[in-house]
């Protein structure tokens, strides 16, 4: 291996994954200087690189470019990432650390399949990044390549047919073994039940079928449609009646708190099986007591005046009596 070792970031980067990822990217260099301690190492990414990883990796990425630990192609620069790679490696007498074969530049730079310039690398589950030498693969595209007297040819493209091009159709079931939500999330939930009581008439979407009847969504709020609420006679299957994407006008005929789910069924079914709401006995108001009839008070009788006792006529005196005779 070369004494300097050119980098091919957005290669190594994107390994196994298909979004790029700065921390693996570090990773692997950082095991690449602790192997070869000895090289001067160039980590080149492309001008997207930035704009395709993760948002929580954007300050480090603006730091490292700012430090000079990352470098990227000026822009406007043919064959993206890979020509500013090939040309730093093909300057410095390098070797690259790719997994690419750079197939459309085996006209150009023949020194690729020379020993020693380049190398590959994968993270391994338990051991970590493990480097290997490699020679690049060969292909149509390096054919054409080799014929073209140097120059650098564009990789061979798949031609599609009209129909690829067309817009992916809508399915009309979910894909075999796929688990459908069927618990709706708290505040969502609450809302739904707080505007659209029992007997609320609503807009649903179905969404899929099931062995039992059929999955909707109101909105954000997912709700099931047994088949015992679709028809009478309960249909065998729920694909008799609705489409999948289909907009019907179904009833909230109950909920389930502990599973946050929403019960629907048909209008003309909701009556049916909807028990009547007993109504409650009006509350007999407590009769107020009558106050007892307070007695009438007896007027006293004014007391009587004490009888002067008249005093005793005096008794004649004998003496002037018997004077008269």
């Amino acid at each position: 291996m070369k004494n300097h070792v050119i980098v091919d970031g957005s290669n190594i980067a994107t390994e196994g994954r298909t979004q790029p990822s700065l921390a693996q990217l570090s990773e692997a260099v950082a095991s690449l200087m602790k192997e070869f301690p000895n090289v001067t190492i160039t980590v080149v990414v492309d001008a997207t690189f930035g704009h395709r990883i993760n948002k929580k990796e954007q300050a480090e990425f603006d730091d490292a470019v700012n430090n000079n630990e990352l470098v990227a192609p000026p822009a406007g620069a043919i064959g993206r990432g890979d020509a500013f790679v090939l040309s730093i490696a093909n300057k410095v007498n390098g070797t690259i650390l790719s997994n690419d074969s750079y197939q459309e530049f085996h006209g150009k730079y023949e020194w690729l399949f020379d020993e020693g310039r380049l190398l590959g690398g994968k993270p391994v589950p338990n051991v970590g990044w493990v480097f290997v030498e490699r020679l690049p693969v060969r292909g149509s595209t390096s054919r054409r390549a080799m014929s073209s007297g140097g120059r650098v040819v564009e990789k061979n493209m798949k031609k599609t047919s009209a129909s690829a091009s067309k817009p992916m159709p809508v399915p009309k079931a979910p894909p075999p073994g796929a688990r459908v939500r069927d618990t709706n999330d708290v505040m969502p939930f609450l809302t739904f039940v707080e505007k659209s009581p029992v007997g609320s008439t609503v807009k649903a979407r179905v969404d899929a079928y099931t062995s039992h009847g059929a999955n909707l969504s109101i909105g954000e709020v997912l709700g099931y449609m047994p088949l015992r609420l679709i028809s009478n006679p309960a249909p065998r299957s729920a694909r008799d009646h609705f489409k999948i994407g289909e907009v019907v006008t179904v009833v909230v005929a109950g909920f389930n708190a502990g599973r946050r789910s929403v019960e629907l069924g048909m209008p003309e079914m909701v009556a049916v099986v909807a028990k009547p709401v007993a109504k409650k006995k009006p509350v007999a108001k407590p009769v107020a007591k009558k106050k007892p009839a307070a007695k009438p008070v007896a007027k006293k009788k004014p007391a009587a005046k004490p009888v002067a006792k008249k005093k005793p006529a005096a008794k004649k005196s004998r003496s002037k009596v018997s004077k008269k005779k």
